[in-house]
């Protein structure tokens, strides 16, 4: 575990250039400072509640095993991380298989890191948006609910006759107060080349999501390009999941 701080920053070391890009946290808890070639400086929105725990990980860039980097983030009033200096183990050789080494993440983790409980994961459909002025458009749109968080999984598709589009930013507009945090994340990284389609997942914290009964989901990128679904709704969660 890392312990860190609202008043004090993290400076995390890597002994291999990383995947900027696919640095994953909670932007409602967790302000990333900077992100260099092998560094990553990060310090607490708030300090985490003495029972919050908040994951954050990142791909090296040349892929090898262990290809992605990991770490469980929490406060102590007692103490603080101010340099983190990461260690890779090195590649397993063939006679000594080992299965802490593995390159995605494992169903188990999600249960360890809170991120599912018995609860588990419910569903919901969404409307797809239509081909429109901005010449971008959805299918195959779904909202997931787990333990204290919420997931817009969508296809996105770039019309033929516009240039190459890359989504930079998501927006959760409910009917009142203002737009949702979210983290967009761009499963395959890079731009959606005309006539073709990308997955993007638009992740939120779901403390506070019942003042709305529904959201607009907007994608902003290039251009000034933007693709907007209207009446995005989450599934409820039970009395027990009640946030």
């Amino acid at each position: 575990m890392v312990h860190i701080a609202q008043d004090t920053p993290t400076l995390f070391l890597f002994p291999d250039p990383i995947q900027r890009k696919s640095l994953t946290f909670d932007e409602s808890r967790i302000r990333v400072l900077d992100a260099g070639e092998r560094s990553v400086i990060v310090q607490a929105v708030s300090d985490l509640r003495k029972d919050e725990q908040q994951e954050m990980g990142v791909f090296f860039v040349d892929g090898r095993a262990p290809a992605r980097a990991a770490f469980v983030l929490v406060t102590d009033p007692a103490k603080v991380d101010t340099r983190i200096d990461v260690q890779r183990p090195a590649p397993p050789n063939e006679t000594c298989p080992t299965d802490a080494q593995a390159k995605v993440p494992q169903p188990e983790d999600f249960v360890l890191l809170g991120y599912v409980d018995e609860m588990g994961v419910t569903t919901s459909e969404i409307n797809i948006a239509k081909p429109g002025a901005q010449g971008l458009t959805s299918s195959k749109a779904v909202s997931f609910r787990g333990k204290g968080w919420v997931l817009v999984d969508l296809l996105i598709m770039n019309g033929v006759d516009r240039p190459a589009w890359t989504p930079r930013e998501a927006l959760l507009v409910g009917r009142v107060g203002g737009p949702l945090r979210t983290r967009l994340v761009n499963v395959q990284g890079d731009a959606i080349p005309p006539g073709e389609e990308r997955r993007m997942l638009v992740v939120a914290n779901a403390q506070g999501l019942e003042a709305s009964p529904s959201f607009t989901l907007e994608v902003r990128g290039d251009g000034g390009r933007s693709l907007t679904i209207q009446k995005v709704r989450f599934p409820k969660p039970t009395p027990e999941r009640a946030q």
